[in-house]
């Protein structure tokens, strides 16, 4: 007897994915959402243009097979790099401790005039990393291998 191959038969990924606009920013702003960083994973590089962070991310995209298979839930690393970026301001992050862990809840994006515009990332204790870039482009790329999340739950918003 034969079956159909299934998804769990192919090879997963690292996820490469850019957004040019605020509807592909939302994809990424959802598989990105609970993602935990410490502050030393931060970088903006002036010269390039660039903001980035090194990302613990919460595997979304596999939370629901992770459950149906009664396995352990994942984590991946991650680099969440915004291009183009003229100004970076913060409020409520506290830079200074290296060791300091954020929970990035939301990333959202208010256009300005010709392309410009703005790049919010909310973080859980009314931390706001506000980003003003020249055009939205906005990468996110696994760059390990999935790792069994240390807490092995989904993580939760309390209401």
């Amino acid at each position: 007897m034969t079956q159909d191959a299934t998804f769990e038969d192919g090879r997963e990924q690292p996820l490469r994915l850019k957004a040019l606009d605020a509807e592909d920013l939302g994809v990424i702003a959802a598989l990105v959402q609970d993602a935990v960083f410490p502050a030393a994973e931060m970088k903006w590089d002036r010269k390039a243009r660039r903001f980035a962070i090194l990302l613990n991310r919460f595997r979304w995209e596999d939370a629901d097979n992770a459950r149906l298979r009664k396995r352990n839930f994942e984590r991946v690393q991650s680099v969440l790099a915004i291009e183009d970026v003229v100004k970076v301001q913060s409020q409520g992050v506290d830079k200074s401790d290296p060791e300091m862990v954020f929970s990035l809840l939301a990333i959202a994006f208010t256009p300005g005039e010709d392309g410009t515009g703005r790049v919010e990332l909310t973080l859980a204790g009314d931390g706001v990393i506000a980003l003003d870039v020249e055009a939205l482009e906005v990468i996110l790329r696994d760059v390990t291998r999935p790792y069994a999340a240390p807490s092995n739950k989904v993580p939760s918003h309390p209401a």
